[in-house]
C-alpha cells in the first residue's frame, strides 16, 4: 500500500526538514543582499534572482547523492546555493574578488564549484544542456552509478540546444534530467506566447522519454518528493526525464528589469504563495519543527550572509596577472 502524504513527510529526518528550510533561508538572504548592494554600485555586472523559486530548486538538489552532479543557468543562485557552494567564496565572486569561487572572473552568471558537483552556471540560455549530456555520457561509459540535473527557464525549451541534446540523451539512455522551472516569463514574454502546448514537460513525448509534472513548485516536498522518484530511476539505468514545475519569481528578470509587463497585483498574489513561509506553516502545523527554531534557523542565515558580505569586501581585486591565469589546462 502506498504511504500517504504525510507519511512519507514523516520518514524525512528532522535533520533533513530543517537543514532544507536552512538552504532556502540562504537563498532568499543572500539574493536580498545582493539585490540591495546592486543598487548601491557595490556589485558590477548583472545579477538574475532566485527570490520565490527557492522550493523548485532545493526540493530538486535535496535529492541528489554525493558525486551527483548538476548544471545550473543564469538564474543559478538558487542551485547554487542549495548545493552548499561557501557563502563567502560566492559572494567574493559576485563582487568580482579574488577570493571567489571562480577567482572573480566569472561573476554571477558564471558561478561554479566543481568539488560540490556544480558544473557551472551559464550566462547562455540553454547552454548548460550540453555540458549536462557530456557529464552524463561521462558517468554511463565510467559506470559511476551517477546522475546529473540540468537546470533551465522555460525561456530555454524553444533553443535547438533543448530538442538536440533531448534527442541525444534519449537514443543514449543517459542519467540526465532536464528540468525546467518554468516562472511563466522569458524576461518580459509570457510562456504563453511562444509555444502551444499547455506545459513544456509535454514535449517529452516526442524524444520517447517520460515527462513529469509538478503543479506547485512553491511546494518544497512536493518537488523533493517528486525528485526522490526521478533520480532513483534515472540512476537505475533507464534513461533521461523531462520535468517540469511551476513557480514565480518576484523580481525582474535581472536587476536592470523593472518589470512593468507584469501587474502588481499579479505579483503579489504570487507573494502570498511565498514556498518559504508555506513550508515554514507546513512544518509547524504537523508538529515537526516549532516556530522558535525555524526562526533561529533564519536568524543565523542571515548574520551567515552578512559575514559573506565582510569576506567579499576586505577581500583582494583580483592581480592584473591573474588574466593570463587558467586559460589552459596544466
Amino acid at each position: 500500500m502506498a504511504k500517504s502524504k504525510k507519511e512519507k513527510n514523516q520518514a524525512i529526518s528532522k535533520e533533513k526538514l530543517l537543514h532544507m528550510h536552512k538552504l532556502m533561508c540562504d537563498i532568499r538572504n543572500f539574493d536580498d543582499k545582493v539585490n540591495y548592494m546592486v543598487k548601491r554600485g557595490q556589485v558590477p555586472g548583472m545579477t538574475h534572482f532566485s527570490v520565490g523559486e527557492e522550493a523548485a530548486n532545493v526540493g530538486a538538489v535535496a535529492a541528489l547523492s554525493d558525486g551527483d552532479f548538476i548544471t545550473s543557468n543564469h538564474r543559478g543562485h538558487g542551485q547554487t546555493i542549495a548545493m552548499e557552494i561557501d557563502l563567502n567564496e560566492m559572494m567574493a565572486e559576485i563582487m568580482g574578488k579574488a577570493t571567489g569561487t571562480c577567482k572573480g572572473k566569472g561573476g554571477s552568471m558564471h558561478i561554479a564549484d566543481l568539488d560540490k558537483g556544480n558544473l557551472g552556471a551559464n550566462g547562455i540560455v540553454g547552454g548548460g544542456m550540453g555540458i549536462a549530456i557530456g557529464a552524463a555520457l561521462t558517468q554511463k561509459m565510467k559506470k559511476t552509478g551517477k546522475v546529473v540535473i540540468c537546470f533551465f527557464g522555460d525561456g530555454a525549451v524553444n533553443e535547438g540546444s533543448f530538442h538536440e541534446t533531448l534527442n541525444m540523451a534519449s537514443i543514449w539512455k543517459l542519467p540526465v534530467i532536464f528540468y525546467s522551472i518554468n516562472n511563466l516569463y522569458g524576461i518580459s514574454t509570457p510562456i504563453s506566447k511562444v509555444i502551444n502546448i499547455d506545459y513544456n514537460y509535454k514535449r517529452a513525448a516526442s524524444y520517447g522519454i517520460p515527462g513529469h509534472f509538478i503543479e506547485d513548485g512553491n511546494d518544497l516536498l512536493a518537488v523533493y518528493e517528486k525528485f526522490v522518484e526521478l533520480v532513483d530511476y534515472v540512476r537505475a539505468g533507464n534513461g533521461p526525464v523531462l520535468v517540469e514545475s511551476i513557480t514565480y519569481r518576484w523580481y525582474g528578470h535581472s536587476t536592470s528589469d523593472p518589470g512593468k509587463y507584469r501587474t502588481k497585483a499579479e505579483v503579489d498574489e504570487w507573494k502570498k504563495k511565498d514556498p518559504i513561509l508555506k513550508y515554514k506553516n507546513d512544518l509547524i502545523s504537523k508538529g515537526l519543527a516549532t516556530a522558535e527554531e525555524l526562526d533561529a534557523i533564519n536568524a543565523k542565515s542571515m548574520e551567515s550572509v552578512e559575514a559573506s558580505v565582510k569576506f567579499a569586501m576586505e577581500s583582494p581585486e583580483p592581480s592584473l596577472e591573474s588574466a593570463y591565469e587558467d586559460i589552459f589546462a596544466d
